[in-house]
């Protein structure tokens, strides 16, 4: 009998992301209430991430919004933005780090495959290093299985690789 399997990931996409900064850096510069104001938006090293620079908190937090918008009309989960760092406010200036999730650590890799061992019986989810492999030998089920995790509103984004 034939198996079929996917990887659950937590990934981005960089053609989507580098995307969704060139379309917030036009609007930052479009926008009048940004005009005579140091509001921009850089990327941190390796494209792991994006800085936010604006006046003030409101403006970041604007900046920030643009960024939600962009991702949602692309396609990609806002939940891969980690906003827990703190704002950093000098020389009239205030800008925040704003890094990309991307892994799954073992903590979240087994409420995925909890998720699926109480709901499937029959897949076979498998840890593998930052991955979640399932394997089954129906489509059905692993179709199942993908809107069932997509459905889940985990607090952190899950694609899915490796269909086979």
């Amino acid at each position: 009998m034939p198996s079929f399997s996917f990887d659950a990931v937590s990934d981005y996409d960089k053609a989507e992301m580098n995307n969704v900064f060139d379309q917030t850096e036009r609007e930052i510069t479009s926008r009048y209430d940004f005009k005579g104001t140091p509001a921009a938006i850089e990327w941190l090293t390796d494209k792991t991430g994006v800085k936010i620079i604006g006046a003030s908190e409101w403006q970041i937090d604007s900046i920030l919004e643009i960024i939600r918008k962009k991702l949602a009309t692309r396609g990609q989960s806002q939940k891969l933005l980690d906003t827990s760092k703190e704002i950093i406010e000098s020389n009239l200036k205030a800008s925040k780090e704003v890094p990309f999730k991307k892994g799954l650590d073992q903590e979240k890799a087994k409420k995925i495959t909890a998720l699926i061992r109480d709901t499937y019986p029959k897949v076979k989810p498998q840890i593998q290093g930052d991955v979640v492999r399932v394997v089954s030998s129906s489509k059905d089920d692993l179709q199942a299985v993908m809107q069932l995790i997509a459905a889940k509103d985990f607090d952190f984004p899950v694609t899915f690789t490796n269909y086979r």
